[in-house]
């Protein structure tokens, strides 16, 4: 009897420490990672960082990129420190970089070298682009979307998911996504919008252009399809966590 509780509680050693050693290389792979892309993202930043600090815009469409640019550097500032998991880091990184499509567009709009060609963002092909002029009325609202920027259409977005909704890369006459950011979900007129101004454009692929909200319309009691749920994939500072970000700029149909 003594001896099988001996044998028990040398198993039970054994299989404690093994258990404990396993954890403890699981916790430094973990600090390993988060170290490693935290550096990356912090790659990211200052090179954003040193974009914004030396570029300014001499037309209205380069100005309004740099601004932009400029709001993602801050963003991706607060989201570096306060960043304690692997996935937030990676997520800082994507802001930065969004940051830095935003010079992009600006330098472009500048007749300058774009620079190097940066990594697609998170839902950025899903997205499509707009690769024709477009100009359409909403609710007695003209609006206008190219793939070129001029004094028509100075506000430009690198594409993406905003608020669960695809929004194409290009430039456009007014920021009319931002509210969707702002809120986490989409009106009834942004629905209209969207449809009117994307359904058969060829570079915005057909799952996004016919998306619910887009070409699907909108229900009787003015909610999207899917009830315009709330969320985004997008990034928010004052949001971040672990389970993701939500949008960054704040805003509204008031242009």
């Amino acid at each position: 009897m003594t001896s099988a509780l001996v044998v028990l509680l040398i198993v039970l050693l054994v299989l404690g420490t093994a258990v404990w050693w396993s954890r403890r290389k699981v916790l430094a792979h973990q600090r390993k990672q988060l170290e490693d892309d935290k550096a990356e993202a912090r790659r990211w930043v200052e090179r954003l960082g040193g974009q914004v600090l030396n570029l300014v815009g001499t037309d209205e469409a380069a100005k309004q990129a740099l601004a932009d640019a400029s709001e993602r550097h801050a963003a991706a500032l607060t989201q570096l420190e306060a960043a304690t998991t692997a996935k937030q880091a990676r997520l800082t990184s994507e802001t930065a970089m969004e940051g830095l499509y935003y010079v992009r567009a600006a330098r472009l709009a500048m007749d300058m070298d774009p620079g190097p060609e940066l990594p697609v963002l998170t839902g950025q092909r899903y997205a499509g682009h707009v690769d024709e002029d477009r100009e359409v009325e909403v609710d007695g609202r003209t609006q206008v979307a190219s793939p070129h920027p001029s004094e028509r259409t100075p506000h430009y977005y690198p594409g993406g998911t905003v608020a669960g909704k695809p929004v194409p890369q290009g430039w456009y006459s007014d920021p009319w996504w931002k509210p969707a950011l702002a809120a986490g979900v989409w009106t009834a007129g942004s629905y209209a919008l969207m449809s009117a101004m994307f359904v058969g454009m060829a570079t915005v692929p057909a799952e996004a252009a016919y998306a619910d909200g887009y070409a699907d319309g909108v229900n009787a009691d003015g909610a999207g399809p899917d009830g315009m749920d709330p969320g985004a994939d997008g990034m928010n500072p004052d949001t971040f966590n672990d389970g993701g970000l939500d949008g960054f700029d704040l805003g509204g149909f008031g242009f």
